[in-house]
């Protein structure tokens, strides 16, 4: 008599038992993590909503937070963040024209949107990215059109920073190019030279750089000439992502085999047309994870700059703690700048996943 088949079982009930349940140490362990995971979640809902405080009373001699101080320890303050929100996301800009800063601030997120989307992959794009920097920077500095000229020095929070880790990663990326190529170059001067600097800027750490661009380049300028310090910033902050983007591009023009070059050079292509149809769409394709590990530590690696004076981010909600009212109500202030960090951060991760499964459709067999 013959045995009848195994049939497969389906459902949340089998995935469960497969997973989670399949034998009893993973029983254990599964149970022992829920009784864990409950008491933590039950531990943050008290103190993060329960037990909370939302808003507190202001008056004359500013935010009175005797609330916040008195459930201090089993509940949260929220209320820093509804009071300071808007100094941790446009820093010292002008209270009333900080409107720009947002609008600025949904225009950087609007141009990742769309340069995101396979649909907007096209030269014109490049035009979209040029008028939309003109028209930040128009609308941070003013002075024209009836806006307030507002100066650097007061420019700062999420605008300021992604200001810093867009307009770094988006000049450092060509430049990382050139440097990848030039160091698999066969004119021994250029292959040098693009060593040199890849090694001599790896060799230190990016705070270092930061801080001979706001204290020695100066006293390098002939008299008379001073640049912004958030231009001598931005540019530390190129040249350091550019040494870095260089090494995991260089890995992926490595990892292509010599027949591409050859078959390239049989059909007469010359070097930047090889380079630019065969070569660089194949070698990009096989570093995204790596490119896209390092943009989300660029973006991280801008809180950087408030060793030299700058307020990102990260220093301008560090600085709005310092209130004698807020004091001690820090853990609030970061949770809320580490999801902004978070969603940010998260969302270049996704979408890298899903580009390299597109890019990757035609090797499934």
């Amino acid at each position: 008599m013959r045995t009848p088949p195994v049939q497969e079982r389906s459902g949340p009930i089998a995935w469960l038992r497969q997973n989670l349940f399949y034998s009893w140490i993973s029983t254990l362990t599964t149970i022992v993590l829920l009784v864990v995971l409950a008491k933590f979640s039950a531990f943050v809902f008290q103190w993060g909503v329960v037990n909370a405080i939302w808003s507190v009373p202001t008056g004359s001699q500013g935010p009175n937070s005797d609330a916040c101080k008195a459930v201090q320890g089993s509940g949260a303050c929220w209320a820093v963040i509804t009071d300071k929100y808007r100094f941790m996301l446009f820093g010292m800009y002008p209270f009333e024209e900080q409107w720009r800063a947002l609008i600025v601030v949904l225009l950087f997120i609007g141009l990742y949107v769309m340069s995101g989307m396979k649909r907007f992959w096209r030269p014109a794009l490049a035009g979209v990215w040029t008028l939309a920097l003109m028209a930040i920077g128009l609308l941070m500095w003013g002075g024209v059109f009836g806006l307030q000229f507002v100066p650097q020095t007061q420019w700062g929070g999420l605008a300021l920073t992604l200001i810093l880790a867009t307009v770094g990663v988006a000049v450092a990326f060509p430049l990382a190019i050139l440097v990848a190529l030039g160091r698999r170059s066969k004119l021994p001067f250029i292959r040098w030279i693009c060593v040199a600097y890849v090694e001599m800027i790896r060799g230190v750490p990016l705070i270092t750089l930061l801080f001979m661009a706001s204290v020695m380049f100066p006293l390098l300028m002939p008299e008379g000439v001073n640049l912004d310090k958030l231009l001598r910033a931005q540019v530390a902050i190129i040249l350091f992502f550019g040494a870095y983007l260089a090494e995991v591009i260089r890995g992926g023009l490595q990892a292509l085999p010599k027949g591409q070059y050859e078959a390239a050079h049989a059909l007469g292509l010359s070097y930047w047309s090889t380079n630019r149809k065969i070569i660089l769409p194949q070698a990009l394709q096989l570093v995204i994870p790596p490119l896209v590990n390092n943009f989300i530590g660029f973006f991280k690696d801008t809180s950087l700059v408030l060793v030299i004076g700058l307020y990102d981010l990260l220093a301008a909600s560090r600085a709005a703690i310092g209130e004698p009212a807020w004091q001690g109500f820090a853990v609030e202030t970061y949770i809320f700048v580490g999801f902004i960090y978070f969603a940010f951060c998260f969302a270049m991760s996704k979408y890298s996943q899903k580009l390299e499964v597109h890019l990757n459709q035609h090797r499934k067999r």
